[in-house]
């Protein structure tokens, strides 16, 4: 019961809000990353520091939601757990 508690209460909802800073974060990126190919002398260094940046920026966001589809999935388990044992006792 506790860790469908602790799923519920703070991993689901703190993977939640990491992927809600990553979607600002990526925003402030793409300007950031937008306004430094404008402005840079060297055009292709600007794009080769872009795909760094995009590549690293992806790579975050998936392990972010593998991690929270990994708790929801242990979520479900658990309930589905309790539903048969439930289920079983009656």
């Amino acid at each position: 019961m506790a860790e469908l508690q602790m799923l519920l209460e703070e991993e689901i909802p703190a993977g939640k809000r990491a992927l809600v800073e990553s979607y600002q974060n990526l925003s402030r990126v793409a300007e950031y990353c937008e306004n430094n190919y404008v402005q840079a002398q060297d055009k292709r260094k600007a794009l080769e520091e872009t795909k760094a940046y995009t590549t690293q920026s992806l790579a975050s966001v998936a392990y972010q939601i593998n991690a929270l589809a990994n708790n929801v999935l242990q979520l479900l388990d658990i309930q589905a757990s309790q539903l048969l044992f439930k289920i079983i006792l009656y």
